[in-house]
């Protein structure tokens, strides 16, 4: 049993070895290739090549930024939950629980972008 355990893994070793050695290869070949000449220049914030001046560098974002970018994180996390769902639901013992299942989940996130959109989160003003 131990054996075969052993031997299961030994694919998932090397490519965790292999990983690890193109990680190490990748940041080793950037010390060794990268310019090192620093100057004033380089040592200023890049902002749209407009130079910036001392002292402003702080604003304010709106709340509307934030709640768009969740917005797209959540359905966005839905499409990584559909794909193994569809993965599932295409098997041959798969109860009709699994589809209501999904139906569930996509009624909550649609109930949720009516929300955002009666809320106005959606628009870009």
């Amino acid at each position: 049993m131990t054996g075969e355990y052993f031997t299961d893994y030994t694919a998932v070793l090397v490519a965790t070895i292999a990983g690890a050695v193109m990680v190490l290869s990748g940041f080793l070949a950037a010390m060794v290739v990268s310019p090192r000449a620093r100057s004033a220049m380089k040592d200023i914030p890049y902002e749209c090549g407009v130079v910036p001046f001392p002292g402003r560098g702080w604003t304010q974002t709106h709340i509307r930024y934030y709640l768009f970018a969740i917005l797209f994180l959540v359905f966005d996390v839905e499409a990584v939950f559909l794909f193994p769902w569809a993965v599932i639901f295409l098997g041959p013992e798969v109860a009709s629980a699994v589809f209501y299942e999904m139906l569930v989940f996509m009624g909550i996130l649609f109930f949720g972008l009516i929300y955002a959109w009666k809320k106005g989160v959606l628009e870009w003003r």
